[in-house]
């Protein structure tokens, strides 16, 4: 920008200038005036414009700069830094039943296709965006998988562009679920062998894989503290008494044990009651957690007390069983010492559902010492 000393200087140089010269070139000392004070004019234009052209960059630079600030702000809403949005996007490696697989530090779009992991993630406060049916059903985590907008994949495998809908970050199946290549295209696939850990080992195994580890042990430590505080009064309850879990399906009766839920995890896995003999032998020191039995030998299986419920598996008639004389001479029927499962929700063991049987249970025992 010329500034207005300049500007003197030049208006004096022209007029001393125009004056010396004046007579040669016939230019009266009027007509100079004019010309300098046009001169003067366009100098004047000249400052202004740029000087509205410095301004201009100026404030286009500023808006830009201030644009940029007000991006980045939007971008980190959700209360991230640039490196804290990076973190959520982490991945880590992690040793699944079937092998290491890399997995996101902080899964926030979790498929449950195996319906009994679900209620772990529910009691890890993991976001779980689609569960299969029998989970969506479970009475004692259905409330709490709709509240957070979980989507029901039925009971049959859901189509690739079920899952493409949800955007999954994380996929849980069993080990040897078929298609797991498909899936993996998907998001990175975690497998879990149903059975290998008890339910407070998987608790941890799951914390670790949502990077809730603590939450996992904080949900161990309540539990044990409960499970010590009822467990003295069910021992004095029920004494040396057996007790059994039995389902009547179509070709006889299973009868469960420590880990294939109905229950057992809490009868004998935390208060430590036993089962009649050969129901302990085959379904629970066997290490299997089941057996089948046809009617027949019932009697040997059948402890003093009873917690059962048709089975779930097929669609027989439990009359069968309930209305046969080798059931209703059972020492427990006659006692009114059998009490009724639900025979879907409570053949989960995880560990919201556990939390929702231990009532139960603790109070048919307690009953049973009547």
């Amino acid at each position: 920008m010329i500034s207005l000393i300049t500007i003197i200087n030049i208006i004096y140089l022209i007029e001393s200038n125009t004056l010396k010269v004046g007579l040669f070139l016939r230019i009266t000392k009027r007509s100079s005036i004019w010309m300098m004070m046009a001169l003067v004019f366009v100098l004047i234009l000249s400052a202004c414009g740029q000087s509205v052209s410095n301004t201009a960059k100026d404030g286009a630079e500023k808006t830009a700069a201030s644009s940029d600030a007000a991006g980045k702000t939007s971008n980190n809403s959700d209360g991230s830094t640039d490196t804290g949005a990076g973190a959520e996007d982490e991945m880590v490696s992690f040793q699944s039943d079937a092998g290491e697989v890399k997995v996101p530090k902080n899964p926030k779009r979790i498929v449950d296709l195996t319906a009994f992991t679900t209620g772990y993630f529910v009691a890890l406060d993991a976001p779980v965006v689609g569960a299969a049916s029998g989970s969506m059903k479970n009475k004692y985590i259905k409330e709490q998988l709709a509240s957070q907008g979980t989507t029901d994949l039925g009971d049959q495998p859901p189509t690739p562009e079920q899952l493409l809908a949800l955007k999954p970050d994380l996929i849980i199946v069993y080990t040897g679920t078929e298609g797991i290549d498909k899936l993996s295209q998907i998001a990175p696939v975690v497998q879990i062998e149903y059975g290998k850990r008890n339910y407070k080992d998987l608790m941890l195994e799951l914390g670790k894989l949502t990077n809730r580890e603590d939450a996992a042990k904080a949900w161990i430590s309540k539990w044990e503290a409960q499970i010590n505080e009822l467990k003295p009064k069910v021992e004095a309850a029920v004494g040396k008494r057996t007790v059994s879990i039995l389902n009547p399906y179509d070709k006889g009766l299973y009868v469960f044990g420590h880990n294939y839920g109905r229950g057992g995890e809490i009868i004998y896995g935390e208060f430590g009651l036993k089962a009649p003999a050969k129901a302990q032998a085959e379904a629970i020191d066997s290490g299997t957690g089941w057996a089948s039995i046809s009617i027949e030998v019932l009697p040997d299986y059948a402890g003093d007390i009873i917690f059962t419920s048709p089975w779930s598996g097929d669609t027989s008639d439990s009359k069968k069983v309930y209305e046969n004389a080798l059931w209703k001479n059972l020492p427990a029927v006659k006692a009114n010492h059998v009490f009724q499962l639900d025979p879907s929700s409570d053949t989960y063991n995880d560990p919201v559902s556990l939390e929702g049987q231990l009532k139960f249970i603790t109070d048919s025992l307690l009953s049973a010492s009547k």
